[in-house]
Parts: structure tokens; sequence; C-alpha cells
């Protein structure tokens, strides 16, 4: 056997890859150094990501030792850490300052409960523990305050004379419907939400986040060609239901994101049938595999089901959205179920993607 070494030891771990990520952990940064000192090994691991399950992390850390033992190690020690992979924004887009990662959450059409499943993903990753934001995008149409109930703390402004956002259960939002009254129409042409925006991005005191979440409105206008302009978004979740008049708009929606250099993190399927609570009967209300079968057409990752439950539905109404209303449930389960798939992706387009060298910025 060779003797032991870090060359010897990072050419073994070149057989080891983060789930989803093509470059291996040495290429990758997932492995920062590699410290040899006799037979022992110490490996330095970042992790892009908190949002990993339990079992995947363990996997990875078996593989890492497996692969130090294989090149001659009889001591392994993993000195594990968490840093959100992150890609430095070009010069011209460098408004979110202390913003990591930013997700679109998008649809082609309305109804489809996009704002729903804006609203509970990123709560779902604040409960795996990153620091995430929520920006309600839908200028016209903003609901995210209502889905959210009465803030912890009211929008406000700071001593910089920054807006301060509001913030329910700990997380920071930021909505049009906070600066118009109530029942008033907004009735703005494109310059004017393009100010707006903007004012969104600068003007917000967001702080330090792993992750902002963009609740778009549905199609492919001056919202989405704003946000385009003015700020890197990381990716685009699209959201669709079963039927084809859904996933026909939906294309479009993806069309529209590809031509702006938006990387699709993969499709979500809401509403995508009913089960009886009386009888377990599953009922598919709105056709079936609409979802799959865009996802594979368009090739990108089919990311999960929602099915459709009364409790979604009150939880938004009562602002008590379902992932905090009741934790335990299944459809919390899924929803923290698709943050992991969403945040898994996002470290998959930082790590491996050909765009702009990516950097893994420290969590504080």
């Amino acid at each position: 056997m060779a003797e032991l070494s870090e060359n010897s030891v990072k050419d073994a771990l070149k057989k080891v890859f983060y789930p989803g990520v093509s470059k291996d952990v040495v290429v990758s940064g997932v492995v920062k150094k590699v410290a040899v000192a006799g037979a022992d090994t110490t490996l330095t691991v970042v992790l892009p990501t908190m949002v990993i399950a339990p079992a995947a992390r363990a996997k990875l850390e078996q593989e890492l030792r497996t692969a130090a033992e294989a090149a001659g190690a009889k001591k392994v020690t993993l000195d594990v850490s968490i840093k959100v992979a992150s890609l430095p924004p070009p010069a011209d887009k460098a408004r979110l300052v202390g913003v990591k990662n930013v997700i679109a959450v998008a649809s082609g059409k309305g109804g489809v409960g996009k704002s729903t499943v804006a609203t509970n993903l990123a709560l779902a990753l604040q409960r795996w523990g990153a620091k995430v934001g929520l920006l309600d995008a839908d200028v016209f149409g903003p609901s995210v305050p209502q889905m959210l109930g009465t803030p912890q703390k009211p929008v406000g402004g700071t001593a910089e004379k920054r807006i301060g956002p509001a913030e329910y259960y700990g997380m920071k939002v930021i909505s049009v419907a906070f600066f118009v009254e109530k029942d008033a129409a907004v009735v703005w042409r494109g310059p004017m939400v393009h100010k707006l925006l903007e004012q969104f991005m600068t003007d917000v005191d967001w702080g330090e986040l792993d992750y902002l979440v963009l609740d778009l409105p549905p199609g492919t206008g001056d919202v989405q060609l704003s946000l385009s302009q003015l700020i890197p978004i990381t990716g685009a979740v699209m959201v669709t239901t079963p039927q084809q008049v859904a996933v026909i708009d939906v294309v479009k929606g993806i069309s529209m994101f590809k031509k702006v250099e938006i990387p699709i993190v993969g499709v979500i399927e809401n509403m995508s049938y009913y089960v009886c609570p009386a009888c377990g009967h599953n009922d598919a209300i709105f056709s079936s595999g609409g979802g799959k079968e865009l996802a594979r057409a368009v090739d990108t990752e089919f990311l999960g089901e929602i099915p459709i439950d009364g409790r979604v539905r009150h939880g938004g109404d009562s602002g008590v959205p379902i992932v905090v209303g009741v934790p335990e449930g299944e459809h919390a389960k899924i929803f923290m179920a698709l943050a992991e798939r969403v945040a898994g992706r996002i470290v998959t387009t930082v790590l491996s993607g050909p765009r702009r060298s990516a950097s893994l910025v420290a969590i504080k």
C-alpha cells in the first residue's frame, strides 16, 4: 500500500460526491482541507446547506471515512461545519447584500396554489434551520400577508432610513399589501412596478439570509422580467396542477425563465389528488401525472406531489400555514421534504453549474 499522504487521501476522495453534485467533494469544495498526521487523517468538511436529511448526511460522512481508510488512514476524524453555497452576483445585480440564494416560485396560470406553496416552502426551509425571507412579488394580487396572519413585528423603518420588513413566525416578509389600502386595487404600469421591485431589493433591510423566496404572479409579465434584470435568481420552482390547461401555461413560464438564463429547480404538482377522510379513497379530481410528464418533457426534476386537503386551505385563510399550524401533520412533512429537495437542487445548481464560480458563504 502506498504511503498515506494528503494527495493520496484527496485522490481517494475524488470518488465521493455530495448528493446531486456532478463534481467530487474535493473539486466542489465540500472537503476543504485534508490533514495527515502519521496514520491519522482529519477531513475539514463544509456542507453546502443545512437542509439535508440526517440519513443522507450520515451516508456522505460514511463514504468520506471509507475513502480515507481506503487510502491507508487508520483513524479518520471529520471536522464538519455548515456553510450555504452561493454564487457571487454580477456587478449590475448586486442589490441584495447578505442574501445568498434567491428562489422564485412561479406558475403559468393563476389558481394553482402558487402562493400557498411559496409560503409553506419558505416556512419549511426555516424549520430546517435556514435563515429565510419571503418577498410577495405578486404586485397586483398580493396574498402572502393574508396567509401569514398577524405579524409578530409589523413593517417599519430602521435607523438607517431603510424599510424594516415585517416578521411572521420569525421570518422576514415584504409585500405591496403593506403599503396600500386593504381593498384598493394596484393600477400601475410596468415602470412603476419595476421601481417598486427595485425598492424592495435596495431599500429593504433583509439582513443575512440563506434563502429569499419570491412569490411571483402568474404568467410571464413585467414582474418576472424586472426581477430577472434586478437580481441574480438562483433558480425557479414551477408550480402546476395535473390538468393539461395548467401544464401548457407552465411550459410557457419555463420557456421565459430559460430565455433570461434562470435555471429551473424543478416542478411541484399541487392538488394532485384528494383522499377521502371517511374511506381513504384517492380521487384524481384534476387528472393525474401532468406534473411528472411536464418535468420529463422539459428535462427537469419532479420535486413532488401535494394532495388536496381542506386543512391547507384553512391554514392559508386563517393566517396559520399548515407547516406551522400542524407541524407534525402529513402535509407539513410533505413541505419539509419538498424544501429538502429544493435546497438540494439549489446546491446542484450552484456547485455543478457552469455559470459564475461558486463560493461557500459562512453562516453567522
